[in-house]
């Protein structure tokens, strides 16, 4: 079967005319004729109908129809796409983002990409870190943001981008609502909502339930369903506090950050980066993560190799804030700045 037999097919079963059908596909009728013909030997059956004046589908033409006109449509888009990318048209992007990742992380880095690379396409995949990194290792997808992971392959490479904590999230007439931090005990007495496939649960179990199991209420796979769940009453959150929260909720500290974790960029060593991936890697090692948080409304970031001066205690304790050492975030923004130059004057990659 090939594609020009398809195309006369799904021509003579537009038009119900062999004459019409042949110069749509401009060609000759004995030559659409030949065609169809050889794609019937190839699925075991006449697809055509054929009396003087009187052309119709038969049963197997009928049923195969809306499959070959699907098959159709899907060649000439890989034709386009192909066509697309040799000419640098698309700019291809597949992120894996863990399930406790908010795409809110990335927005402003795909903004900034997309300004420097022309078509950039960007594709989202949620999975397990375990299962994103065998995603990065198939090339299914390019880069992966996670959380806390155990046992990276020796063919990854791995950035630290922040370190954060964990907050509870509730309704504001929830009774632990107007608490300055909720405690361990408080935890054991709550209903919590439970956010499938989170990558620290083992470490909240071993943190604050180590030997009786914590009060489960419902759960989803999607953070935003948990966060109407809240809203309505059901239960507490513990979510990463990078996360964008509904208006209606409140967010409060846990009783001495006892549950943070590490957010890290990995993507396959050795591989050849497309300017796109490239791009992505370089904006997201030199962002300054603490502004991305703080616009989250939730600010208690630990940057790597950004020294921190030491701030009053009851500021720390108050807000949440660690100071940061204004020479180096001017070194940080300088580093920026030379990798965006970077990325637009060099199209070459890693």
């Amino acid at each position: 079967m090939e594609l020009h037999q398809v195309r006369y097919f799904l021509a003579v079963a537009s038009t119900l005319n062999f004459t019409r059908a042949a110069e749509q596909c401009n060609v000759t009728q004995p030559a659409l004729t030949k065609g169809i013909q050889k794609l019937e030997q190839a699925l075991g059956g006449p697809l055509i109908y054929r009396e003087r004046q009187l052309t119709q589908l038969t049963d197997l033409g009928k049923e195969i129809l809306p499959m070959l006109a699907r098959t159709l449509a899907s060649a000439e888009t890989a034709r386009r796409r192909a066509k697309e990318f040799q000419r640098k048209e698309i700019a291809p992007l597949k992120i894996g983002l863990a399930p406790s990742i908010s795409p809110s992380l990335i927005v402003d880095l795909i903004t900034e990409i997309a300004k420097f690379v022309a078509g950039l396409n960007v594709e989202l995949r949620e999975g397990t870190a375990e299962k994103l990194i065998d995603l990065l290792l198939e090339g299914k997808i390019n880069a992966a943001i996670v959380g806390d992971v155990q046992d990276i392959p020796a063919r990854i490479d791995d950035w630290l981008l922040f370190e954060e904590r964990y907050v509870a999230v509730l309704a504001p007439t929830h009774q632990l609502a107007n608490r300055p931090t909720i405690g361990i005990d408080d935890l054991r007495e709550t209903v919590l909502l439970e956010r499938v496939g989170c990558d620290v649960a083992p470490k909240i179990q071993r943190s604050y339930f180590p030997k009786e199991p914590p009060h489960l209420g419902h759960c989803s796979g999607h953070d935003l369903h948990l966060q109407y769940l809240a809203a309505a009453g059901f239960g507490v959150v513990l979510a990463p506090e990078h996360m964008p929260c509904l208006p209606t909720l409140k967010t409060i500290p846990l009783e001495g950050d006892p549950i943070s974790r590490e957010v890290r960029l990995l993507a396959v060593q050795g591989r050849r980066y497309s300017p796109a991936l490239d791009a992505f890697i370089k904006v997201a090692r030199f962002r300054d993560w603490s502004i991305e948080v703080r616009q989250n409304e939730m600010p208690h970031v630990r940057l790597p190799e950004v020294a921190s001066a030491p701030a009053p205690a009851s500021t720390q304790k108050a807000s949440g804030l660690q100071r940061i050492d204004p020479t180096a975030r001017d070194l940080t923004r300088c580093k920026r700045a030379k990798t965006l130059a970077c990325v637009r004057t060099d199209p070459r990659g890693h």
